[in-house]
């Protein structure tokens, strides 16, 4: 199957496709791809910026900053910050399975690393953010 270059704002359930991340701005998401689609993370939650974490959503012990920073690590490091105030990253390229509309024009994803390690995973593993079992749906790492 031929990857096009520019993906639709939200990537079809169960499509997969390349993800190279750009910039982050929180421990779930949005992440920003070089090949035009935004992903949240799919399954886990981390708090919202501000410290807060949204009612009814996990919510992780680890601070907002603590989960993307976490996630800017795995991604290969900070390479600087936008004006806006996101991470610019020049991250791996990643492999990722759309899991539909992470609500407005993100694509909620599971994503790996180049070096086999689930990214969802990942971000559980460390504790800086947590399994929400509505989405995580039984997902094995």
């Amino acid at each position: 199957m031929e990857q096009l270059s520019v993906l639709p704002a939200i990537v079809a359930s169960g499509e997969h496709f390349t993800c190279t991340p750009t910039r982050v701005w929180d421990g779930d998401g949005p992440v920003w791809c070089a090949e035009g689609s935004k992903i949240r993370l799919a399954g886990i939650a981390a708090r919202e910026m501000d410290g807060t974490c949204s009612p009814g959503h996990p919510c992780p012990a680890a601070s907002a900053i603590e989960a993307r920073d976490y996630l800017v690590t795995l991604l290969g490091g900070a390479v600087g910050t936008t004006e806006t105030g996101h991470i610019a990253v020049n991250g791996p390229r990643l492999s990722c399975r759309s899991d539909g509309s992470g609500k407005g024009k993100r694509t909620a994803a599971w994503c790996v690393l180049p070096n086999g390690k689930e990214l969802n995973c990942s971000m559980v593993a460390s504790g800086k953010a947590l399994k929400w079992e509505r989405y995580w749906r039984g997902h094995k790492c």
